[in-house]
C-alpha cells in the first residue's frame, strides 16, 4: 500500500513530465514554422540573385560585354553560355543564404562557392562566365541570410556590417592568400620560360574537366587528369589577380574584405539617383555600369587591354557620366558608340558587371521586388 506522502511525490512528477512534455510539443511546431519560413525566405533570395544576374546579361548597350544582342568582346562565348551558368548556380544562392543563416564560418561558404564555380565550369564548358558574381553575389546572399536569421531590418548599411563583423576578418586573409599564391605562380613561370600559354592551359583545362566527367577507366587516367588540371591551373592563374599584382588593381577578393565599397559606395547611389529622378529601372542600370567602370579598377580590363585599354574604358565611362547619362536626349546612341569602341579594342569590364549584378541584387533586397 502506498503512503499518502508517496502518492503526492508521484502525482506532482506527473504534472511536471506532463507539463514538460506539452512545452516540448508547442516547442517543436514553432521551430518548425521558423524553419519553413527562413528557408522560404532563402528561397526568395536565390531568385533575386538569378534575376539579377539575367538582369545584367540583358541589358544593353552595354559596353563590350556580352548580351542577348551580341557577344561584344567575346569570341568563346555567348548569351547561351551565360544561361547554361546561371541555370547551373541557381542552388548555390539558396544554399549561400541558408548558410548565413546558420552562422556558417567563411571556410564553408568558400567551400560552397567553389562547388558552385566547378558547376558552372561544367555547364559552360571551361567558360569562366560568373566567378566575380559567384563571390560578390554569394556574399550578399549569406549576409542577406544573416540578417534575417538575427530579425534585423534589411537596409544598405546592415548587409554591409553583418558583411563585415561575420566574415571580415577571414575575407582578410583570403585577400592575402590570394595574392600570395599568385606571386608564387609567378615566381615558377619565371623559372619555366616555355610555360603553356593561357589558350593551351584552357585547352589542357578542358579536356581534363571532361575525362574527369565522364570517369576515368582507370588509375592512371585520373592521375593524369589531376596532374593536366594543375598543370592549367599553375600556367593561367586566375587572370584577375594576375592583373591586380602587375597594376596594383584591386579585384574581387578586396571588394569583399572592405565589404563590397563599389556597389554600396558607387553602383547602389548612381541606381538610387536615377530612379530618384524618374529615370526606369533599365536607365539605372545602365548609369550603375557606366559609374562602376569610371571608378573600378577591372581586372579584366587589366588583363585583356593593360593600362591603356584600363584608361579607355574610365574615360569613356566618365565621359557619359559628364554628359548627363541616360538623363539626355542621345545616350543610347554614345552607349553604342562605346560598346563598338571597346569591340574593336577586345575590352570587357567584367568586373563592372559582376558589380553591377550585385548592385541590382542589393537593391532588389531592400525592395523585394524585381531586381
Amino acid at each position: 500500500m502506498m503512503l499518502p506522502s508517496m502518492q503526492r511525490r508521484r502525482q506532482g512528477e506527473r504534472a511536471l513530465l506532463s507539463g514538460a512534455a506539452l512545452r516540448t510539443t508547442q516547442a517543436k511546431p514553432q521551430h518548425a514554422v521558423r524553419h519553413v519560413a527562413q528557408r522560404r525566405y532563402a528561397r526568395d533570395i536565390a531568385r533575386l540573385a538569378v534575376r539579377s544576374l539575367y538582369a545584367e546579361l540583358s541589358l544593353y548597350p552595354k559596353p563590350g560585354l556580352v548580351s542577348l544582342v551580341d557577344n561584344g568582346s567575346h569570341r568563346d562565348m555567348n548569351a547561351a553560355t551565360f544561361m547554361r551558368s546561371l541555370f547551373a548556380l541557381r542552388h548555390y544562392f539558396y544554399s549561400i543564404c541558408v548558410a548565413g543563416m546558420d552562422d556558417a564560418p567563411f571556410s564553408q561558404l568558400k567551400q560552397l562557392g567553389m562547388a558552385a564555380e566547378a558547376r558552372m565550369m561544367l555547364a559552360t564548358g571551361g567558360i569562366n562566365t560568373h566567378r566575380g558574381a559567384i563571390f560578390s553575389l554569394g556574399l550578399l546572399c549569406a549576409a542577406a541570410g544573416r540578417a534575417h536569421a538575427q530579425a534585423m531590418p534589411l537596409s544598405a548599411p546592415t548587409l554591409r556590417a553583418v558583411l563585415l563583423i561575420s566574415w571580415g576578418e577571414a575575407l582578410a586573409a583570403h585577400t592575402s592568400a590570394g595574392i600570395t599564391a599568385d606571386a608564387m605562380v609567378d615566381a615558377a613561370a619565371m623559372t619555366v620560360p616555355n610555360a603553356v600559354p593561357n589558350a593551351a592551359a584552357s585547352e589542357v583545362a578542358n579536356t581534363a574537366m571532361n575525362e574527369a566527367a565522364n570517369g576515368a577507366a582507370n588509375t592512371a587516367a585520373n592521375e593524369a587528369a589531376n596532374t593536366a588540371v594543375n598543370a592549367a591551373v599553375h600556367a593561367a592563374a586566375s587572370h584577375g589577380l594576375r592583373a591586380a599584382a602587375l597594376h596594383a588593381a584591386s579585384g574581387a577578393r578586396e571588394e569583399g574584405a572592405l565589404g563590397l565599397p563599389s556597389v554600396f559606395e558607387i553602383g547602389l547611389p548612381a541606381m538610387q539617383a536615377t530612379l530618384a529622378r524618374g529615370g526606369s529601372v533599365y536607365h539605372a542600370r545602365v548609369d550603375a555600369l557606366f559609374a562602376l567602370m569610371a571608378h573600378v579598377s577591372d581586372t579584366n580590363v587589366l588583363h585583356r587591354g593593360g593600362a591603356r585599354g584600363a584608361q579607355i574604358v574610365r574615360d569613356e565611362a566618365r565621359r557619359f557620366i559628364a554628359l548627363g547619362g541616360t538623363a539626355r536626349p542621345g545616350w543610347r546612341d554614345d552607349a553604342v558608340a562605346s560598346h563598338r569602341l571597346f569591340v574593336r579594342h577586345r575590352l570587357s569590364p567584367g568586373g563592372a558587371a559582376d558589380l553591377l549584378a550585385a548592385t541590382a541584387l542589393v537593391l532588389a533586397m531592400l525592395t523585394r521586388g524585381r531586381p
